[in-house]
């Protein structure tokens, strides 16, 4: 059911209807995506939420899309996050045992992993890539340029970009 077709009903209680019609459909779509129950309840719950705080949930006319579209994104936040934990426990498993860190500055560390993946991905892809070239391979902007194929001034002004993107994420 469409929230505009409930014509009076009051936001509270649409957001009432579209949870009690789709939530248990929504759980399924996401533990078939994910295997694993509860992660799917817990996103299910996230993403309930959003509708909740959306301004404009009362209009909404295809609850499901919309649903499908905001877990599908949380669901690739979970997996990033997954990987980016799996690849910085693989990189501790190679330290010596006297130099790893304790639980509590791993969380964090993985915490600040996950923020700086979230502030990468909203940058353009081609942008996101000379950037990551400059910063984490120690390419030049001339090495760049020719991995990519463009020119020296495309790569300059991407990484403008990108750094007052970087600027803006940090310093709002």
């Amino acid at each position: 059911m469409a929230l505009a077709d409930l014509g009076t009903a009051s936001a509270g209680q649409a957001f009432t209807t579209i949870y009690r019609a789709h939530h248990n459909w929504l759980v399924n779509l996401l533990w078939r995506k994910l295997g694993n129950i509860d992660n799917a309840a817990d996103l299910a719950q996230d993403t309930f939420a959003r509708l909740l705080h959306a301004d404009d949930a009362a209009a909404l006319r295809e609850p499901r899309a919309y649903l499908t579209t905001v877990s599908s994104r949380l669901a690739a936040h979970h997996f990033r996050r997954l990987a980016l934990e799996r690849s910085y426990l693989e990189a501790l498993a190679l330290q010596p045992e006297a130099t790893s860190p304790s639980p509590e500055t791993r969380a964090l560390v993985l915490e600040a992993l996950t923020a700086v993946s979230c502030v990468l991905d909203r940058l353009p892809p081609r942008t996101r890539e000379a950037f990551l070239m400059s910063q984490l391979d120690g390419l030049t902007y001339r090495e760049i340029a020719e991995a990519l194929g463009v020119t020296v001034n495309v790569v300059q002004k991407a990484m403008g970009k990108a750094f007052e993107h970087c600027y803006h994420a940090v310093y709002g």
